[in-house]
């Protein structure tokens, strides 16, 4: 048997400190090497104990999550998962922590309820067993993003008709960074955008507020109904599965909440099947970074159509599950870094990348 995942828990509430120490000391190859209630014990046992993963709650005394977080991911990079409330402020935060270098996040534990917590349980076991895997940078002493964002791709408007054409992209864990990336990279005038982030209720709508601020194209959370436009891109919904209709000569966004499909919902291989029946030939789809299957099936079916597939390569995701199978199953026409997606689905909007 291999070695076991050594996790160490940094919660000011000693109730959660309990329970998540329960809940993991359950779990086959996990071991709980200790709990801090504050970063300054954390950062002692941090050097005392070499953990493999740390759970760190994003609101702690003395020092907040954020700066705690900033200064581990430049000074010893490791796998975090956060444990988040779930307030807007708290979703806004989460995401913040993605974007200093966290994995993964997990909701806090509804500590009164007991209905439902092996379900919890079950998901904060598996995303420390991902994050154990996960590929972690460390972090740049950098001006932000806002002040140096990623130049867009030349626009190539000129070579499609944006009316026609729809770029579908599907991500997972380490995917709220790499769609940024992505996206940051395309230029205003770009072929209305759909996505499948696997993120829960109440995460996906500061998602999208936050790429809306951040990149040059207009992001919202989808909407049913929703009429697809160049310039836009649309984020599926938590708990939502998003599909991509036909309404005439338009492209419209449908949302569902049909049963989990790869146990996701939203799921990647059903909007990437929805773009493959609407779009056809007119699409051009990318598989970002994530854990598990999902979207290596819908990829490939887009491929077998003639539609530019790509998939982000091993040595820029942060776990390569989702597109590592699409390469196995010989889903991508392409596997890129993470910095030469944007201008590969734009060659593939332009027709000049599709598959005969």
């Amino acid at each position: 048997m291999g070695k076991s995942i050594r996790v160490l828990i940094v919660d000011d509430s000693a109730l959660v400190r309990k329970l998540l120490s329960e809940i993991l000391a359950q779990a086959p190859g996990i071991e709980v090497v200790g709990t801090a209630q504050d970063p300054y014990i954390a950062r002692e046992k941090i050097k005392a104990l070499n953990p493999d993963v740390l759970t760190l709650d994003v609101e702690m005394p003395k020092m907040d999550g954020l700066t705690f977080l900033g200064n581990l991911m430049r000074l010893r990079p490791m796998p975090v998962v956060m444990v988040s409330s779930l307030t807007a402020e708290g979703a806004e935060v989460t995401l913040q922590a993605l974007e200093l270098g966290a994995v993964d996040f997990v909701r806090k534990p509804q500590i009164d309820v007991s209905l439902g917590l092996q379900s919890y349980a079950d998901e904060l076991v598996a995303k420390i067993r991902t994050a154990a895997t996960a590929r972690v940078r460390a972090l740049p002493a950098r001006v932000s993003r806002a002040a140096s964002p990623a130049a867009p791709t030349r626009s190539l408007s000129q070579s499609f008709r944006t009316t026609d054409r729809i770029i579908a992209i599907g991500a997972s864990t380490g995917g709220t960074e790499a769609i940024k990336e992505v996206l940051l990279r395309l230029p205003p005038d770009t072929p209305g955008v759909v996505i499948a982030q696997h993120i829960p209720p109440g995460f996906s709508a500061a998602f999208a507020e936050r790429m809306n601020r951040q990149t040059g194209l207009v992001v919202k959370e989808a909407a049913d109904g929703d009429r697809v436009m160049a310039g836009h891109a649309y984020i599926a919904p938590g708990d939502y599965h998003l599909l991509l209709m036909r309404d005439g000569a338009r492209y419209v966004c449908r949302l569902t909440q049909d049963e989990h499909v790869n146990r996701h919902r939203p799921s990647v291989d059903v909007l990437f099947r929805s773009v493959a029946k609407a779009a056809g030939v007119n699409a051009t789809a990318a598989l970002l970074t994530g854990m598990g299957a999902d979207g290596a099936a819908g990829l490939k079916e887009l491929r077998e159509l003639g539609v530019h597939t790509i998939a982000q390569n091993e040595e820029t995701s942060v776990v390569w599950g989702m597109p590592g199978e699409a390469v196995k199953r010989g889903a991508a026409k392409e596997i890129l870094a993470l910095q030469d997606i944007a201008g590969a689905l734009l060659e593939g909007a332009s027709g000049k990348g599709r598959e005969h």
